[in-house]
């Protein structure tokens, strides 16, 4: 079973500009939540800069890894250069 059946990805974007023009010191919100339950599993507070980066990881993660893959993968991630 692939992660996706289990896991969905929650952005949420603390400013109306995309990413990639918004400030240096504005941050959004990635959830990780499980679909049986809508419990919180992981969250980041991510640079905007570098939110659609790291959405994309988690997606492309979610279609191709069983679940406790990814969350073995993801749970050591901390910040932008560990994905």
């Amino acid at each position: 079973m692939t992660a996706s059946r289990a896991y969905e990805v929650i952005v949420t974007r603390t400013g109306i500009v995309p990413g990639r023009l918004a400030p240096a010191d504005r941050f959004d919100h990635i959830e990780v939540v499980g679909t049986d339950d809508l419990e919180v599993v992981l969250f980041w507070d991510v640079p905007a800069r570098s939110t659609g980066k790291m959405e994309a990881a988690l997606r492309d993660d979610l279609q191709r890894l069983s679940a406790e893959e990814f969350i073995a993968r993801w749970n050591a991630v901390e910040g932008e250069d560990d994905y």
